[in-house]
């Protein structure tokens, strides 16, 4: 008798799993259809992917927003990914995110990666439901109760921003990242109640308004000097420069916010210019959270590696959803920097979910960005489920998947709005005229 098989003919083992080979206990399902909706019951444009099976009423949703070039992420998915995807087991989510991946040869970027994670998101929201288990349970289970926040303290003068910071801290919540908005940029700007975005898409009037790196600069040490002498050490400080200045000129800005002890300080380079933070790093003990414009893993591997960062700040859809995030997570871990995902505005309830999943299962948490005002009705109308908001922190409500449903009814009622430039990002220019990044 061979040594590989029992009395009764049977193989001793099973034979290797193939893609499309039935899981083990549960009835094998196929993708039926794959269904992009755009939708913005926050005047933000967003786009949440559904992935229908073949088990009725069974399905998953996956944010694939890229606010910016939405409809872009949209021809992806129904034009290219959609035929590409029908017919395929849903359980299989590693070798359809690697098959998908490497679909049109030329790959990465922010419309095939959101177009991706999209997709990749709904297969583990499917997963969760298939399990009856909350998604973070299949990353390992639970490390904490709930994952604590920063919110973002904007304001038009010092004294604003000192009593806005107070009214959070009222809500329990001990992280800020402040914002003055200097002339000509729209970061720190406050839109409206009833639309957040509206500051975003304003023209620029170079006739009024420019933005020069020196000024800037000397505002964030006062704004910083002025929330210290009136806060004291009880509140964690953040800052995003968000690649505005000349390299040099954030090495500097890094030395100089040493004695205000931030919790970090969010991208003080651009991607292209990953190589100066070495000499950031030599100079400065300002923690470093970087990584908002990073889509390819060679963009965030080195830096990972060679321990010139703190946190790691994806923006999870933009790299191509929770598999390869989970993946950069644990990266992370074994070189001591923590997470702190990427939650504008901009990232759907959806979205949100999923980095909260990980915040749960990721023993290297370090924070979660929640933008404020919490939740709308709108937005709770178009996506029941949205994780809840208490004591400083974001709270998991643990149904089976991601937790968070669409009601395509009331999405339908929040079409795109007409933004300047089709909602192309906002101009930063300096006086002279040329553009600044981003």
């Amino acid at each position: 008798m061979d040594d590989h098989m029992l009395g009764d003919g049977e193989p001793m083992w099973p034979a290797v799993p193939r893609p499309w080979a039935p899981t083990r206990g549960m009835e094998p399902i196929t993708i039926t259809d794959v269904k992009a909706f755009c939708t913005a019951p926050d005047g933000v444009r967003l786009v949440v992917v559904k992935v229908e099976t073949s088990d009725a009423g069974l399905y998953g949703l996956g944010c694939a927003t890229f606010t910016q070039r939405p409809l872009a992420v949209v021809t992806a998915i129904e034009q290219y990914l959609r035929p590409f995807l029908l017919g395929r087991n849903p359980d299989d989510i590693e070798d359809i995110w690697q098959a998908a991946y490497v679909s049109s040869y030329w790959r990465s970027g922010p419309v095939l990666n959101n177009a991706l994670s999209g997709v990749d998101m709904a297969l583990w929201d499917i997963k969760g439901k298939r399990a009856g288990m909350p998604v973070y349970q299949l990353l390992g289970g639970r490390t904490r109760r709930s994952a604590d926040i920063y919110v973002h303290a904007s304001a038009r003068d010092f004294g604003e921003l000192e009593d806005k910071i107070r009214g959070h801290m009222e809500a329990g919540i001990r992280h800020f990242r402040l914002d003055v908005p200097a002339p000509g940029t729209s970061f720190g700007a406050t839109g409206s109640a009833a639309n957040p975005a509206e500051e975003l898409w304003r023209p620029l009037d170079l006739e009024r308004s420019a933005w020069e790196p020196r000024p800037y600069a000397r505002q964030v040490l006062e704004m910083f000097e002025h929330v210290r002498g009136a806060l004291g050490e009880d509140v964690e400080l953040l800052h995003d420069v968000h690649e505005l200045l000349p390299p040099i000129m954030a090495v500097q800005l890094a030395k100089d916010l040493e004695a205000y002890k931030l919790f970090f300080l969010e991208d003080p380079v651009a991607p292209e210019d990953n190589e100066y933070l070495r000499m950031l790093r030599a100079q400065s003990s300002t923690p470093i959270a970087i990584g908002e414009l990073y889509v390819n893993q060679h963009e965030y591997v080195p830096v990972i590696r060679d321990r010139l960062i703190d946190f790691i700040r994806v923006h999870i859809s933009d790299i191509g959803g929770l598999t390869p995030a989970r993946k950069l997570a644990t990266l992370c871990e074994f070189f001591g920097v923590r997470t702190a995902w990427h939650g504008p505005s901009d990232t759907s309830p959806v979205g949100l979910s999923a980095n909260l999943h990980l915040d749960l299962a990721c023993p290297n948490f370090g924070i979660q960005e929640q933008m404020t005002p919490w939740f709308s009705e709108a937005m709770q109308e178009v996506f029941p489920g949205c994780p809840e908001i208490r004591d400083g922190a974001l709270w998991s409500n643990d149904r089976p998947g991601l937790g968070v449903d669409l009601d395509e009814r009331a999405a339908a009622r929040h079409p795109f709005p007409d933004h300047v430039f089709n909602g192309a990002w906002p101009e930063t220019r300096r006086a002279d005229g040329t553009v600044v990044r981003p």
